[in-house]
């Protein structure tokens, strides 16, 4: 028995205690945990250990896997260059949520970083980023309006939920809380160019990467239907009922609703919603076609283009990079102006070209930094939301009215 769990606890108590290790579990067979139901549902009645025989996963190896999450994930939090806590102030403070396929190789890096640089920076460095499933509640919770030192003084954070809620971090903005600190006239050019630019115009926010979503199309399913290569075909009546939609990943839910929205209208989120098959983890779509009954297999799977890598050759599970654009849920980094001093070797760090090579190869979530090689062909291009669109749009409350207009569709039915 190790001082985490025993092999006898209930699968769900132990992803209770230790959230981080979900993922461990959805990348190793267990798919159906990726669902909060299924693994309330199914995670009570099963031991780790009887589920590891279930699975034929080697139980010894398996328990390897789950601990060092667990410890990375403590490492990531209490890893820092304050003794105690709640004795001393942190000089800054770090918040966020990554994207879980490089989270653990960032904050190794970042660890590093520290302890190679803890005599030039004399700072007491409190961060916590925790894996993007955790989704950002437990930010919003922290925070409270009008009241700027509530603030951590760096967050990174994909998506646009917490970022451009009007009512919330939308009035720090206003108010010139956040300021654009990375010093980059020029982004990496596969983001700046004719035809995209991410770089904020008033100089706020920064975006270190993005999370395309790209489909997975079952091409056993398509049963005489045309193969779909854009986000439009998706929308047409043949594949009303087909399409798997990451609902459950938040982050990249609402980036399409809202580009959706955006091109396509309200009519476009009703044909989105009518198109839903269920929300399947990538890990557990990649693996669906082998399952001997394929009657809630769907067609096409919207995930994200790191999941890609996971299909084998011989698959009848081809990827398809959208050919009007993939739609990117990007990763934002945003500094407290105030702290700036403070922040700005942290900053530099997060935007150097060590880092950029995780993101973008370890990865393949393509970053913004310069003179990284995301590897992309000129075909493959991005849709993006646009500043002007961000700020001329009440984006949580957008958020929210896609999100009824989807769901409503079901109701109706």
């Amino acid at each position: 028995m190790n001082k985490y769990f025993d092999v006898k606890d209930k699968v769900y108590d132990i992803t209770e205690k230790y959230p981080e290790t979900i993922e461990v579990f959805v990348a190793n067979g267990f798919e159906p945990l990726a669902n909060e139901k299924m693994r309330k549902l199914m995670g009570k009645t099963i031991s780790l250990e009887m589920a590891c025989k279930s699975k034929k996963v080697n139980l010894e190896l398996f328990t390897e896997k789950l601990i060092e999450a667990i410890e990375q994930n403590r490492k990531s939090v209490d890893s820092t260059l304050i003794v105690n806590k709640e004795d001393i102030n942190a000089d800054v403070r770090i918040e966020g949520v990554l994207p879980c396929p490089v989270r653990v190789p960032l904050l190794e890096g970042f660890n590093t970083w520290i302890e190679e640089n803890k005599e030039k920076l004399q700072l007491n460095i409190e961060y916590d980023l925790k894996s993007a499933h955790m989704g950002v509640d437990w930010l919003r919770e922290k925070i409270e309006p009008g009241n700027e030192d509530s603030l951590a003084d760096i967050y990174l954070s994909a998506g646009f939920d917490l970022f451009f809620d009007k009512d919330l971090m939308g009035k720090f903005r206003e108010n010139g809380v956040f300021e654009d600190i990375t010093g980059l006239e020029k982004l990496n050019e596969d983001f700046d160019n004719e035809k995209i630019d991410l770089k904020d115009p008033e100089k706020q926010y920064s975006i270190i990467g993005g999370v395309p979503a790209v489909f997975m199309v079952n091409t056993e399913e398509l049963k005489g239907r045309d193969f779909p290569r854009t986000w439009g075909d998706l929308l047409k009546p043949e594949f009303e009922g087909s399409v798997s939609i990451p609902t459950m990943d938040n982050d990249l839910f609402n980036a399409i609703l809202l580009n959706i929205y955006k091109i396509y209208g309200e009519e476009g989120i009703r044909k989105l919603g009518r198109a839903q098959f269920r929300s399947m983890h990538p890990a557990e779509m990649v693996r669906s076609h082998i399952r001997k009954n394929n009657s809630d297999v769907p067609t096409v799977t919207i995930m994200p283009y790191f999941f890609t890598n996971m299909v084998r050759p011989d698959s009848p599970l081809k990827a398809q990079w959208p050919e009007d654009g993939a739609i990117i849920s990007p990763i934002f980094l945003l500094a407290k102006k105030k702290t700036k001093e403070k922040t700005k070797p942290i900053v530099d760090y997060i935007f150097s070209k060590e880092v950029g090579d995780l993101l973008s190869n370890n990865g393949k979530f393509p970053t913004t930094i310069p003179g990284v090689d995301n590897r992309l062909s000129p075909e493959q291009k991005f849709i993006w939301l646009g500043w002007d669109y961000i700020k001329s749009n009440n984006i949580g409350e957008l958020i929210e009215n896609c999100m009824k207009l989807f769901h409503e569709v079901k109701q109706e039915e």
